[in-house]
């Protein structure tokens, strides 16, 4: 199958996932066991009133009629109007969500610089200490709810030794660099304020570390059962038998393709982290999309629950989508 067909397949099976997603976020938010116009008015509001909100919510419209509705302002970009902020969600989201991106991105870096080098030695050092210590490093990340990983990194980090903040994004003392792209790091850079850079660096640390230890131990099994099936291969002892060096053989002919797999999982991985910030983020008050929409839950802030959570499942897919495309590039075997 040529590259271009394959990817025409798989935008064309995205469009029905996320069509199946639209579908569960609709449903599950009107099967909610409360009333978002009682949790606005309160429960001694007028009864004019009440009908009223209900009108302009669209919630005295029938099911299907709302599901159309929703779906005719998704397919133009419209998430509607947050009850909350009285703003259109997707101005909420366009807010929210590049410090959501940020702390994925330095998530995804921590774990690709600490699980693939953790995957390679532990496959090269197989059944020595390195390599139990992968082992139990790998099985603890996996193992163990973000949010127990959180609370004893703020404990340790934050409230016995004060090495490192608790919450939030920056410091409130500190000047904020210009807004270019909503990533506090970068804006730092490009505005040479070294001094933000260094508190946003700071803030991150912990909720990065937290949100990144699970993808850290995924990566790290994943390279290591990789490495250890290529270095069982043909063509390493072909290599070894012709005298080539051992490191040689590791890192230019066996680690070429053990990272093939690995290629997949870090994609996934990206993906996977945008929606564990939710957790991450209630828990060191990172200013996020997560948070806003845990906060929308709360609220009962059904244009914001559905558009948040729908952005992120469109998020998520585009990531699979050019993982897809990416892997099938390098193992045409894929296109099958």
């Amino acid at each position: 199958m040529r590259l271009e067909t394959f990817v025409i397949k798989r935008l064309f099976l995205m469009l029905i996932v996320l069509f199946g997603v639209s579908v569960v976020v609709f449903v599950v938010a009107r099967a909610i066991p409360a009333d978002p116009v009682g949790a606005i008015l309160g429960g001694n509001a007028p009864i004019e009133l009440v009908d009223e909100m209900r009108r302009r919510l669209g919630l005295d419209k029938p099911l299907y009629a709302q599901f159309v509705d929703f779906m005719s302002g998704v397919v133009r970009g419209d998430f509607g109007i947050s009850i909350k902020s009285n703003r259109p969600v997707i101005k909420d989201i366009v807010e929210f969500f590049p410090a959501t991106l940020e702390l994925a991105i330095v998530a995804a870096l921590i774990s690709v610089v600490l699980g693939v080098p953790l995957g390679i030695f532990s496959a090269v050092h197989r059944n020595k200490l390195i390599d139990h210590f992968c082992r139990v490093f790998s099985i603890l990340g996996v193992s163990m709810p973000v949010f127990w990983t959180g609370l004893l990194l703020l404990i340790l980090f934050y409230y016995r030794l004060g090495w490192l903040p608790g919450s939030g994004r920056i410091g409130i003392f500190t000047h904020l660099p210009p807004k270019v792209t909503g990533l506090l790091l970068l804006d730092s850079l490009l505005a040479g304020n070294f001094e933000a850079f260094k508190d946003a660096l700071s803030h991150i640390i912990l909720p990065a570390v937290v949100l990144g230890y699970s993808s850290t131990a995924s990566i790290a099994r994943i390279m290591r059962s990789s490495m250890l099936d290529v270095l069982r291969q043909d063509f390493i002892r072909t290599a070894r038998a012709k005298g080539i060096g051992r490191k040689l053989v590791i890192y230019r002919h066996a680690l070429r393709n053990a990272l093939i797999p690995v290629v997949t999982v870090i994609g996934l991985t990206f993906g996977g982290l945008l929606e564990g910030a939710v957790l991450t983020e209630t828990i060191f008050g990172w200013p996020g999309l997560g948070r806003y929409i845990v906060n929308s839950l709360l609220l009962l802030d059904y244009p914001a629950i559905m558009g948040g959570t729908l952005f992120v499942a469109i998020v998520y897919s585009l990531v699979n989508l050019v993982v897809d495309i990416v892997y099938a590039a390098l193992d045409p075997r894929m296109r099958v």
